[in-house]
């Protein structure tokens, strides 16, 4: 097996990784089914050959808890998993659309500064004082979600350790 992961990858606020196996698509996923049953107390999840999700079991549930949601496809006739560590798509959403309102909110209100000094009115002497708070607002939902990361820093390691596991543990029976 192969692992890739670049500089990148460590910034990112959903971390990405690949890797390869000789498996087929099917029998990795059934590789899958298998060390998530003998690992229920630890993880939980849904697998099918195509994607798989899976989530670390916790007692508590925060807005960050991970989830490692896993796509297999067949590239250069090997099968490549590809990894994306991140929250429920439900928060991803949110958080996406808190940086979609504020970054438009940002361009109107400097705008409408900018247009307000170019023709020397005092209409919107709110404009610019506004622009700096959606900026605040952007830098502020970046740290939650920085935050967030760096407490499902633990889970995601979990999450990683599996999906090597997972592979590594049914591909060394298959060469021996």
């Amino acid at each position: 097996m192969q692992t890739e992961e670049t500089t990148l990858d460590k910034i990112r606020t959903r971390p990405r990784f690949k890797m390869f196996t000789h498996l087929t698509k099917e029998e990795y996923a059934e590789n899958l089914k298998k060390y998530l049953a003998e690992h229920k107390d630890e993880f939980s999840g849904n697998i099918n050959k195509e994607v798989a999700t899976i989530c670390v079991e916790t007692e508590y549930d925060n807005y960050w808890k991970p989830r490692l949601s896993l796509r297999i496809e067949i590239e250069d006739e090997q099968t490549a998993i590809r990894g994306v560590f991140g929250p429920s798509s439900a928060v991803w959403t949110f958080f996406m659309f808190l940086y979609f309102s504020f970054s438009i909110f940002w361009m109107v209100f400097f705008t409408m500064y900018y247009v307000e000094k170019q023709i020397k009115t005092f209409e919107y002497p709110w404009a610019l004082p506004a622009s700096f708070v959606m900026i605040f607002l952007i830098l502020l939902t970046y740290a939650a979600a920085r935050f967030g990361q760096s407490k499902g820093k633990y889970e995601m390691q979990k999450l990683r350790r599996f999906a090597e596991e997972s592979t590594l543990q049914f591909e060394k029976i298959q060469d021996i």
